[in-house]
C-alpha cells in the first residue's frame, strides 16, 4: 500500500532527505526567512513621495541585502550585477565606455603629422647629401656688382663621365676624352616673371684675366676672342662664369651644369617627357630620328633631340630654341603633382638627378627647387625665353648685338620686365 500524498510514487521518490524521505536519516531543519524592518524614514525623507521603506529579507544565517537569498529583490534586480551586465544591460557582462573618437583622432593626426615630419627631414637631409658641391665662385675674380632678382648660369656639358661605352654607343656621344659647354643659358628669376635667355656655345667672347681654377694663378686678359664654348674647355666653370660675366655685366648668383649621362637619366626617371616635335628630325650624328608631332621622349631620345644641330639647317640658333623649349617641358613634368606626391617616382627622379648636377658651394636645394620652379613658370608663359640678340658673325662665330645687349642686362639687373627682343 503506498501512502505518500497523490501523484507521488516510490520511483520519483529518490534519494531525497526529508518531506516524507523513507531515508533512515532525518530531515534538517529548515532554515525560515524573516522579516527585518528598517527604522521608518522621517517625514519627507526615504522612499518615493512618502512610499514606507521596504523591508529587507535575510534568512537564519543573518544573510540579506545584496548577497543574500532575495539579493536584487528589492532593488528590482533579478540576476547579474549591479548595472544590468553588458552593453544595453543585456546582462552578459560589464557594460564598456564608449569610444572617446576625439581622442582617437587627435592621436592619429598627431602620429600622422610626426610620420610627415621625420619623412620630410629625412628627405631633405638625404637629397643635400647628394649635391656636387664642386664650383666654388670665390675663385672668380673682377665681378660685377649684384642686381635684383637671382641668375643661374645653367650649363649642359658633353662629359661622358660614369659611361660605360655601351651607353657611349647607344646615346651617340662619342668617347671624346673632358668635357665642353654643349649649351648655355641664363636663367633670371625675379619679381617680373623669370627669363630664360640661351648664349650660343659659338658666341664670339673675349677671355678677360682670371684666376687659374686650380693654380690659383692670374692670367692677365690678352683681348683675345674666341667661342664662348673655349672659355669652359680652357679652365672649366669658374672661368666660364668669369667671361659670362665680363661679357655681358650681369652677376652669375648660381651655377648648375648637368652631363649626358645624367640628362638622359632624368628624363627616363620622369617617365619621359610630351614635346611637340615641329617637323620631322633626322640627325645621323645626335641619332635624332623623330616625327613631327606631339609625342612622349625618353632619354635617348630627349638627348638626340636638345643636341640636334645639323637637321636644323645647321643653326646654333635653332638649337638653342629647342633646348629651351625642351628644358622648360622637363620642369613642367618634374613640378607636376604625379611626380611631386608619387614616391616611386619623385625618390628615382631626385636620385638621378642630383647624382649628376654640378652645382657651385653655396647652392641649396631650395635655390635648386626655385630654378626648376621658374624653369616651369617659362613654358607655363608666366616667363619669357629668348636668344642673346645677335648682330651678326664674323669667321663662324655669333657677333652680339652689343646695344640690345646692354639694354637687356639693364632690364634684368634692375628686374624689370624685359622687352627686348633676341634671335
Amino acid at each position: 500500500m503506498n501512502d505518500w500524498p497523490e501523484a507521488w510514487s516510490d520511483e520519483n521518490r529518490g534519494s531525497r532527505y526529508g518531506r516524507g524521505s523513507a531515508s533512515a536519516q532525518p530531515e534538517s531543519a529548515r532554515v525560515m526567512r524573516q522579516v527585518r524592518r528598517g527604522p521608518a524614514a522621517p517625514p519627507g525623507q526615504g522612499g518615493y513621495a512618502g512610499v514606507p521603506q521596504q523591508p529587507s529579507y535575510v534568512d537564519g544565517r543573518g544573510h540579506g541585502g545584496a548577497d543574500g537569498y532575495d539579493s536584487g529583490y528589492n532593488t528590482g534586480q533579478v540576476y547579474g550585477t549591479p548595472g544590468g551586465g553588458g552593453p544595453g544591460g543585456d546582462g552578459h557582462g560589464p557594460q564598456r565606455p564608449a569610444p572617446d573618437w576625439r581622442r582617437r583622432i587627435k592621436w592619429t593626426a598627431i602620429t600622422v603629422a610626426t610620420v610627415l615630419v621625420v619623412t620630410t627631414v629625412g628627405t631633405y637631409f638625404w637629397a643635400d647629401s647628394k649635391l656636387n658641391r664642386e664650383v666654388d665662385l670665390s675663385k672668380v675674380i673682377e665681378r660685377p656688382e649684384k642686381g635684383e632678382g637671382t641668375n643661374y648660369l645653367i650649363v649642359g656639358s658633353d662629359s661622358r663621365a660614369g659611361m660605360s661605352d655601351e651607353d657611349k654607343k647607344r646615346l651617340r656621344t662619342g668617347s671624346a676624352e673632358g668635357k665642353r659647354t654643349d649649351s648655355v643659358m641664363i636663367l633670371h628669376t625675379g619679381d617680373n616673371g623669370p627669363t630664360l635667355i640661351s648664349l650660343p656655345r659659338d658666341s664670339n667672347v673675349e677671355i678677360p684675366s682670371f684666376k687659374g681654377s686650380e693654380s690659383g694663378k692670374t692670367y692677365p686678359g690678352t683681348g683675345r676672342q674666341v667661342k664662348l664654348n673655349a672659355a669652359y674647355a680652357e679652365d672649366g666653370p669658374e672661368l666660364l662664369v668669369r667671361t659670362v660675366e665680363f661679357n655681358t655685366g650681369l652677376h652669375i648668383d648660381h651655377y648648375v651644369e648637368i652631363g649626358f649621362a645624367g640628362f638622359a637619366s632624368i628624363v627616363d626617371a620622369v617617365g619621359g617627357v610630351e614635346m611637340d616635335i615641329p617637323q620631322d628630325i633626322k640627325d645621323t650624328k645626335s641619332g635624332a630620328d623623330l616625327k613631327k608631332g606631339r609625342q612622349t621622349l625618353n632619354g635617348e631620345e630627349a638627348l638626340a633631340f636638345v643636341r640636334t644641330r645639323y637637321a636644323l639647317k645647321g643653326s646654333d640658333l635653332d638649337r638653342t630654341k629647342n633646348q629651351q623649349k625642351f628644358l622648360s617641358a622637363l620642369a613642367n613634368q618634374v613640378a607636376t603633382p604625379g611626380t611631386v606626391l608619387n614616391p616611386f617616382k619623385l625618390y628615382p627622379t631626385m636620385g638621378a638627378g642630383l647624382d649628376s648636377l654640378v652645382v657651385d658651394e653655396e647652392m641649396g636645394l631650395f635655390d635648386l627647387a626655385g630654378m626648376f620652379w621658374a624653369m616651369k613658370g617659362v613654358s607655363g608663359g608666366d616667363g619669357t625665353s629668348m636668344n642673346m640678340p645677335i648682330a651678326g658673325s664674323s669667321g663662324g662665330n655669333l657677333l652680339w648685338d652689343k646695344a640690345k645687349v646692354k639694354q637687356l642686362v639693364n632690364q634684368l639687373n634692375n628686374d624689370e620686365k624685359v622687352t627686348v627682343k633676341g634671335d
